[in-house]
């Protein structure tokens, strides 16, 4: 297993660097000039000669004079070092600005994935069981309405709809578990089940695609001949085997979480990596979007790594030899 591991991570690094040569080769081509808005806040004038020579200046002591090959390379050399740059707008290390909202985005997704597990398991297993029966037609009527709302259309919906007729607002303001639990709680929640929900409708569906095929297997049709409860032949003999594409399907699920957060964090108000991600592109604060996506990238390829591990717990004939 520490050799497979070791192998793996190996190859991990030319993705890892064809990933930073693109974040920041791209990054570049947002419209629009993090120079010109520094400028503008400074409230510089472009037009005359003296802008210009204060334009010059401003980009070589940013280092956006420099080619793009020569910025990736010290990029990389920097990230290699741990240091991903200072903000071009704070000064700010990038690495302490990430460590600030992580918690926050940690939080919010730990949370989604416990309402996902809870929501789709019980739901796919369900749906298997009492198969082409009412139940049935309503759970999996239920996940397919879950994949077509979008999660914007959800999150809109939680905000306005509790207010309208309730008279119940959801709260803004950003309180720490430290400060206030319950506060704190009553704004992370929100954001979690719309989260949880919308990915739980997915997982629902294939939970109950992998559990017909496993319930059809001969060693379920033996267990059930030796007169084993049907709770101890779903749960301890097919659902354990039908788990494995769905722990696929939730490893990569939460490392899509950023990109729903995103949503979610600016519809709830919620100082995480998205909102964070978000005021950086419309900034053009290249090193804080840079940071962003690298260290994403790395968690990606890290839970892709977790999720092959686990495929030896689950089915021993998995395991990496």
């Amino acid at each position: 297993m520490a050799k497979y591991v070791i192998q793996r991570l190996i190859g991990m690094v030319p993705t890892w660097l064809i990933i930073m040569f693109a974040v920041v080769s791209m990054v570049r081509l947002i419209p629009g000039s993090i120079v010109d808005l520094l400028l503008a806040d400074q409230g510089g004038q472009t037009a005359s000669s003296s802008a210009k020579i204060e334009r010059a200046e401003l980009e070589h002591r940013l280092g956006l004079d420099r080619p793009v090959y020569v910025q990736y390379l010290s990029y990389v050399g920097g990230v290699v070092r741990g240091d991903f740059g200072n903000s071009l707008w704070e000064a700010t290390p990038v690495s302490t600005l990430i460590a600030q909202r992580v918690p926050v985005t940690g939080q919010v997704a730990l949370l989604a994935i416990i309402v996902s597990v809870s929501l789709a398991i019980p739901i796919g297993v369900i749906s298997a069981v009492k198969r082409d029966s009412g139940l049935d037609y309503f759970l999996r009527s239920s996940s397919i309405l879950g994949i077509s709302i979008p999660g914007f259309a959800v999150g809109t919906a939680i905000v306005i709809f509790p207010t309208l007729w309730f008279g119940w607002t959801v709260s803004f303001k950003y309180v720490s578990f430290a400060e206030d639990p319950i506060g704190h709680l009553k704004l992370i929640i929100p954001p979690a089940i719309v989260l949880g929900t919308q990915l739980s409708a997915s997982v629902a569906r294939l939970t109950r695609t992998q559990m017909l095929e496993v319930l059809q297997e001969d060693y379920v049709r033996t267990a059930r001949a030796k007169g084993l409860p049907d709770r101890i032949v779903i749960v301890k003999h097919a659902l354990k085997n039908a788990l494995i594409p769905v722990v696929t399907v939730l490893g990569f699920q939460v490392s899509a979480l950023l990109g729903g957060s995103v949503v979610a964090e600016t519809i709830f108000a919620i100082p995480g990596l998205g909102r964070l991600l978000t005021a950086a592109i419309t900034a053009r604060d290249y090193p804080v979007v840079q940071g962003i996506v690298v260290l994403t990238a790395i968690f990606v390829m890290m839970m892709s790594l977790m999720v092959d591990i686990s495929y030896g717990f689950l089915d021993p004939r998995a395991r990496p030899a």
